[in-house]
């Protein structure tokens, strides 16, 4: 059963907040492990980051495809994780 635009919005939430959660918290974020690098914090928002650019861009290729449209979607869910890939991208920035 293909996965609703709804269904995958809710779990890259979890993207979001961890993204959110570094921003605020840096290496004391619950996200980040005891003793990491700046380089590792910087890829683990980094993977969270094109985890979260590659939902946005599911949009099925025709009639017959059920891919999820988030592209498509005007979901508050789908502005809170283009707002994080925003907020993500300026955290390395700042910190590279």
């Amino acid at each position: 059963m293909a996965q609703t635009v709804s269904e995958v919005l809710t779990a890259a939430i979890d993207s979001v907040n961890l993204i959110n959660d570094v921003n605020t918290n840096g290496s004391d974020s619950d996200y980040v492990q005891e003793g990491a690098t700046q380089t590792e914090i910087n890829d683990l928002v980094d993977r969270n980051v094109r985890h979260l650019e590659t939902i946005l861009q599911y949009a099925p290729v025709d009639s017959d495809d059920d891919t999820p449209n988030v592209v498509g979607s005007s979901s508050s869910k789908k502005t809170d994780c283009s707002n994080a890939v925003t907020t993500g991208k300026a955290y390395i920035s700042a910190n590279s």
